[in-house]
């Protein structure tokens, strides 16, 4: 059990002093970094016509948004680590959630001298903070115990630990999957709309609190800001809509289970798979009645809703505060999401709503760009660099990192000098890449899978076995091969 804390930020962000920082003609943009928990491109600028995020579908407006971003792993730790230090898994290896009750500088000791981009950017002036869950942290447990989970303190100059009843929030509980654990159970949890202990409306309050305290870079005497002339890096963490579907009254009644339409999963649909990949079908285990589905995703749109909702707040923040125009705009998920495709639910698997994420990059000093989408294959990793490159830093990108940054494209979306091959995924046993038309999935000895987004968007026919695409077999193999190699760094 925690005790729910309020801090007034003015006071809280004392004790360092303000570093040098140099009177440039244009100042060092702030960034803001947004990071969704188990969120898939359900978006309405995305295409949903059922999910609504009028906050979001601003933000793309407001920036580029990026149709085929991939993570690196889909699990939260993995994922997570990578967006913070831009290195693969096969280099920070961190493999599992398991290893995330630390951060990558411990899970490989190797990597203790490197700094993730938050660590970067403080080493360069910046005041950085935290809000909630940027690297991992178990949801609920971390949240209701108000823990850091696996953080890397290097990274900050100041931290909150929101801290929820999550779980054991009063309200009406419809649970779904009653032998799951919390972690891994679809529930939903109508709470009053009133109820102000929900964990992302806290989140969003604290940013708010910091937005409001670096409004100002101007000093005077008695300022007890950490760095009061730096510009900021603010990372938030919203932990919705990860499971369970914590939720005020008004969203889950927009959403009417009755309206909700599961996928329909074509006979047989897996009998092409590879066993490892069939594992990743746990329709079975949670023993779900249609009824129960549609009610499981309507509860999920009503938590992406509601976290949107929270996104608003920060955005409506920066433009009350005047920071909007020098303040770079992140948000991102660290995974996508399954919600029936293949059988499959939750996160997990290999398959394209699950490793594809939502990506929208707001800069302010490139608004020629504003409200267009790139189709380039971007990764997670490219965050880091990219980042970097927009606030100053580029220079000081250490050589390790294996991203690139995405700012040619938030100069123009549609250019073609900006090239990568394919995106690269992993979980347990398998490897996954994305080319613009192919997916194709090792198993190792236990198979393969070759998909054309062409003619099969969602994954149901395995070419693998089918003599017609041996050469795109070959050629696949070799790319993954290729990707395989430039995500494991120096031995």
């Amino acid at each position: 059990m925690c005790l729910i804390r309020t801090v007034t930020v003015a006071m809280a962000l004392t004790g360092l002093l303000s570093p040098a920082v140099a009177h440039a003609a244009e100042p060092s943009p702030n960034v803001l970094l947004i990071v969704a928990d188990d969120l898939r491109a359900c978006l309405g600028t995305y295409g949903s016509t059922v999910c609504k995020t009028p906050n979001l579908d601003r933000l793309a407006r407001e920036g580029v948004q990026f149709n085929r971003a991939y993570c690196q792993f889909v699990v939260c730790g993995p994922s997570r680590a990578s967006i913070m230090s831009g290195l693969y898994p096969g280099t920070t290896k961190m493999l599992g959630n398991s290893q995330a009750v630390g951060s990558y500088k411990s899970t490989n000791p190797h990597l203790k001298a490197h700094p993730s981009v938050a660590e970067l950017l403080r080493r360069n002036g910046y005041f950085s903070a935290r809000v909630s869950k940027i690297y991992h942290m178990s949801v609920p447990g971390g949240i209701e115990a108000g823990t850091a989970g696996g953080d890397e303190p290097d990274s900050w100059d100041w931290t909150y630990n929101v801290c929820a009843p999550e779980s054991r929030t009063p309200g009406k509980l419809r649970d779904l999957t009653p032998d799951r654990d919390w972690g891994t159970k679809f529930a939903t949890l109508e709470v009053d709309d009133a109820a102000a202990t929900q964990a992302d409306v806290l989140s969003a309050q604290q940013a708010v609190a910091i937005l409001e305290s670096r409004s100002s870079r101007t000093t005077s005497p008695g300022d007890k800001r950490i760095k009061p002339e730096a510009p900021f890096f603010l990372a938030v963490g919203f932990v919705r809509p990860h499971v369970p579907f914590v939720v005020p009254r008004r969203w889950a009644r927009q959403y009417a289970p009755t309206d909700m339409v599961p996928p329909k999963v074509p006979v047989g649909d897996l009998d092409d798979v590879p066993e490892p990949g069939r594992r990743m079908s746990n329709a079975l285990r949670y023993k779900m009645s249609e009824a129960a589905q549609q009610e499981a995703i309507a509860g999920y749109y009503a938590s992406v809703s509601f976290m949107d909702e929270q996104v608003g707040k920060l955005l409506d923040a920066l433009d009350r505060l005047r920071l909007r125009q020098n303040t770079v705009v992140v948000f991102v998920s660290d995974h996508g999401y399954n919600l029936g495709e293949h059988d499959c639910w939750q996160k997990l698997s290999l398959f394209e709503d699950s490793t594809r994420v939502p990506l929208i990059i707001s800069a302010p000093r490139h608004k020629a760009a504003w409200g267009k989408k790139s189709e380039a294959l971007v990764e997670l990793v490219d965050l880091y660099p990219t980042l970097a490159d927009l606030a100053g830093a580029g220079s000081k990108i250490p050589a390790l990192v294996q991203g690139r940054s995405l700012r040619p494209l938030l100069e123009e979306p549609t250019r073609d000098d900006w090239q990568r091959r394919s995106a690269y995924t992993l979980n347990g046993d398998g490897e996954s890449v994305r080319t613009r038309r192919w997916r194709f999935t090792s198993w190792g000895k236990a198979g393969e899978e070759l998909y054309d987004h062409d003619h099969d968007k969602e994954e149901y026919k395995n070419l693998a076995r089918d003599a017609t695409y041996t050469n795109v077999l070959k050629e696949m193999r070799v790319e993954l091969g290729a990707a395989r190699e430039r995500s494991v760094g120096p031995k």
